[in-house]
């Protein structure tokens, strides 16, 4: 797969400038994990500073993209933001491993923006934190109001709820 023009950084002459502070932009297809997802076409934005060191290029950036999914207790839409801080070494001749790879006379900040969203999307999202979720007897949704199932019994307490409903057994019978 080509690179995509909008996540490439020309470094040629980084050695002798020093530092350098880039932003690149731009949508990248496929970012999803079991129940979230950014969409394809939103903009993800990748804000670096560049720095030569022995062997390579430090990469220290701030990545930035919007998220959406299914709760995963009302089965509502989840949605958010998330910013990841990455620190990254990218090398001439790296196996891709342990270090990014750079050819040539540009470094391509695409793989570092997929790999800290992927990381980073929430793998069970909630629409909003205190989600009360669904009744698992009529399906209700609870945050929007109560259901009127009765409240699941507890079957610790099966014998002494057993004899709370038997005639006599109450504390006026006795």
């Amino acid at each position: 797969m080509a690179p995509r023009r909008e996540f490439l950084v020309p470094v040629t002459n980084l050695a002798q400038r020093g530092p350098k502070h880039v932003e690149r932009r731009g949508p990248i297809p496929g970012l999803a994990v079991s129940a979230s997802r950014v969409p394809d076409r939103a903009e993800v934005v990748v804000e670096a500073e560049l720095e030569p060191v022995h062997g390579g290029i430090m990469v220290t950036a701030t990545v930035e993209a919007p998220w959406e999914g299914e709760c995963r207790r009302c089965l509502g839409r989840a949605e958010g933001a998330l910013a990841v801080e990455v620190r990254e070494l990218y090398e001439r001749h790296s196996s891709g491993e342990e270090t990014y790879p750079f050819d040539g006379d540009q470094l391509d900040l695409e793989p570092l923006a997929r790999d800290a969203v992927l990381l980073e999307l929430p793998q069970a999202p909630l629409c909003f934190e205190g989600c009360l979720g669904l009744c698992p007897s009529c399906g209700a949704d609870l945050n929007r109001s109560p259901c009127q199932c009765p409240p699941p019994s507890d079957p610790r307490w099966a014998t002494l709820d057993s004899l709370r409903s038997q005639p006599g057994a109450g504390p006026a019978d006795r």
